[in-house]
């Protein structure tokens, strides 16, 4: 079972890092405008501001910067300001004992899914997958975007179902298991390496953003040839943005062609991912998919 950390309070202090892509600095009040509106006070990581063309700083930058809010005290949580590309680059060199033993809220998706798979194998704590600062002001979230994070301070079972958004059903079942994944690009390139994404007995989340559809082909097949798609539980299948227009059934007819001969309940149209609103929900956590309901239901996060 996975280290739940502890809940936020109204007060407590958090921190921002880029652990990945740039943000100007411009933007930077606007976008932990959400975090203060919670009651919350923030921490700027030394690497917010910084730029390496296409990374938020070096490497080094970026780690320390991590280190730093994982070792403070006062730092009762981690949320991520921007994806892009980067997270993988620091991953081999993450103090992940130091985070075991200082458990903390660590939030936000898309480049961090490299970064959440790492925690969850080698600091076993349950982590965060929600949309970064980067997103959105905090105007610019919708309602369910912004109600997400109050799990963070009042832990609740997450149901998601059609009163939520609509789903669609592609292999029928149920199942039950710890919920893992992210964003499928960034899943298909820790395989091969020590952080490769463990699927045994998982229910897996997919979702990604302006792939072609012979991309996404790309990654699934290379997913079951690493046997990661026939060891799985169950499949949630996030949000698929940025697409070219009028192919979004035909990757459901191909995550059909890949899951349905595997029997593995599969359920697609969850506002996961690259989309507004971007729910977000605890990874590691044991949750419950009923295919047959287009229901799934998530334990909560934190303790």
């Amino acid at each position: 079972m996975k280290i739940r950390p502890q809940r936020l309070s109204v007060g407590d202090t958090v921190g921002v890092v880029a652990l990945s892509g740039p943000l100007a600095m411009e933007y930077l009040p606007e976008k932990i405008a959400l975090l203060e509106g919670l009651g919350l006070r923030v921490k700027i990581g030394e690497s917010v501001g910084l730029t390496g063309k296409y990374l938020a700083g070096k490497d080094e930058e970026r780690l320390n910067d991590l280190h730093k809010m994982i070792q403070d005290p006062e730092v009762k949580g981690i949320f991520c300001l921007k994806g892009g590309y980067g997270a993988a680059r620091i991953a081999d060199r993450i103090d992940y004992q130091s985070l075991t033993e200082n458990p903390k809220i660590f939030w936000g998706f898309s480049d961090v899914t490299y970064l959440h798979t790492a925690f969850q194998e080698y600091s076993n704590i349950v982590t965060f997958h929600g949309p970064m600062l980067s997103s959105g002001g905090a105007n610019e979230f919708s309602e369910l975007s912004k109600r997400m994070f109050q799990q963070l301070f009042s832990p609740f079972e997450i149901q998601y179902d059609e009163n939520l958004t609509p789903l669609q059903t592609l292999v029928q079942g149920n199942a039950r298991g710890e919920l893992t994944g992210g964003n499928l690009n960034r899943l298909v390139s820790t395989l091969g390496t020590k952080f490769e994404i463990d699927t045994k007995g998982k229910i897996v989340l997919l979702e990604d953003i302006g792939e072609s559809i012979e991309n996404i082909d790309s990654m699934l097949n290379q997913l079951r040839l690493a046997r990661k798609l026939e060891e799985a539980a169950g499949f949630v299948i996030g949000n698929f943005t940025a697409i070219p227009d009028g192919i979004l059934e035909d990757v459901w007819s191909l995550l059909e062609e890949y899951l349905k001969p595997l029997a593995k309940p599969t359920v697609a149209g969850f506002m996961i991912g690259h989309c507004e609103p971007n729910i977000g929900i605890p990874l590691g956590v044991e949750v419950i998919l009923d295919a047959d309901l287009k229901m799934l239901r998530i334990l909560p996060g934190v303790e």
